[in-house]
């Protein structure tokens, strides 16, 4: 089974977004083993979780059940999305350790960001004893989607500050931090002691884009492709401008001992079976090469 050549990471990809062809746990983990894969990342870990660890196949991370209303500003709302999603890990727990991804996005993208970031702070502090119990993580993925929250070094620094249980850690993912203009090397040797997950995404700079549109403004009359903006865009590891060999160098001196899992979003590759097939292959190839 495939692993990257520094710090030999199992090698898997996450669940989505395939089309037709990826909607079938059972096609997904049979084409995995099929093509040298050695991890999965799903969706549904209560419905799920044990059907990959039963196929041969490392379970790299599951989606976190409630992510929007752990943020909400209405208690009561926070309080219920506590309790599903202790139950909900509770559930996965069966699997064995299991480490749950998150985007922070709130329930109220307007909403101020201050009040947001202390109610995700309670909520996930109440969450922390069911995590610790059960072995569990959060993993959080910086996506800085509408009003989301971690998605610098300055928001994830408090964070871990706010809520400083080991349950609590990264997803890293360094496309999103090179299309914000942060340095994913300085990000990951700064938080490198919480990264528990990583997706291998990349992201190219466009840079006749970023000279028609810059940085700071929406273009007046160009449409960028599905997983693009104006001056970037998603790709396959190794199409864009990461250092994956010396980030796998950094976490191999950290001892990570987690998976790292492409996430196919790539407008060349995404939207037919033979081209996201092709493209997980290739991803999979360049990672065990670095």
């Amino acid at each position: 089974m495939s692993r990257t050549l520094t710090g030999g990471f199992p090698i898997g990809f996450r669940y989505t977004p395939l089309s037709d062809w990826g909607k079938s746990l059972q096609n997904l983990t049979a084409w995995a083993q099929q093509n040298e894969f050695s991890a999965l990342d799903i969706g549904d870990g209560d419905g799920h979780a044990r059907e990959v660890v039963a196929a041969g196949l490392r379970l790299g991370s599951v989606d976190l059940l409630e992510w929007r209303g752990m943020l909400s500003l209405d208690a009561a709302k926070r309080r219920d999305a506590v309790s599903r999603n202790a139950a909900y890990i509770e559930a996965c727990a069966g699997a064995g350790p299991v480490n749950h991804f998150v985007v922070m996005l709130p329930e109220d993208a307007e909403a101020p960001p201050q009040e947001v970031f202390k109610a995700m702070v309670v909520s996930y502090s109440d969450l922390a004893p069911v995590l610790e119990a059960h072995e569990a993580k959060i993993v959080i993925e910086g996506w800085p989607g509408p009003g989301a929250l971690l998605c610098t070094p300055e928001s994830t620094r408090a964070f871990f500050g706010a809520c400083p249980s080991p349950v609590f850690g990264v997803n890293y993912d360094p496309s999103h931090l090179i299309r914000m203009g942060i340095d994913p090397l300085r990000f990951l040797g700064e938080f490198i002691g919480r990264v528990y997950h990583v997706h291998a995404k990349d992201t190219e700079v466009l840079d006749d884009g970023r000279y028609e549109y810059g940085t700071a403004q929406r273009p007046l009359f160009g449409t960028p492709p599905r997983f693009s903006g104006p001056f970037w865009r998603y790709t396959l590891p190794g199409h864009g401008v990461m250092r994956w060999k010396k980030a796998f160098e950094m976490l191999q001196a950290a001892g990570y001992g987690g998976c790292v899992s492409v996430e196919l979003e790539d407008h060349y590759f995404n939207g037919q079976e033979e081209t996201e097939q092709a493209g997980l292959v290739a991803a999979n190839r360049f990672l065990q090469s670095c």
